[in-house]
């Protein structure tokens, strides 16, 4: 029996809250601890949104959502060694506000 996808909805919010804190905390760029948190919790949010149906990734086609999903596996086995810092501050500044907005408004409207 497959979850509620509401349950993963929040889980990527949850995710994007506990990123938003770990930048309070500090840089990203500097402190590697930080940093780790930052990519477990991309890590999640990947993963959670592969949950979200086509019919409502459709509503939201500004989403990259293959590229999100895909994201995870980048992550979890650094291909090569492509992810580095500066690229995951810059998937979090320009990606994760528009996750957000979708994954709220979703949950407004069901």
């Amino acid at each position: 029996m497959k979850k509620d996808w509401r349950l993963y909805a929040h889980h990527i919010l949850d995710a994007i809250d506990k990123i938003e804190r770990i930048q309070q905390r500090g840089d990203i760029l500097q402190d590697d601890i930080l940093y780790d948190a930052a990519i477990r919790n991309l890590q999640t949010l990947s993963e959670a949104t592969q949950a979200i149906s086509v019919e409502q990734q459709a509503q939201y086609p500004d989403i990259p959502w293959r590229d999100i999903s895909g994201f995870r596996n980048i992550l979890v086995h650094d291909y090569l060694g492509d992810i580095d810092p500066l690229t995951i501050k810059a998937v979090i500044q320009q990606h994760l506000p528009a996750l957000q907005h979708c994954m709220q408004a979703l949950l407004n409207h069901e």
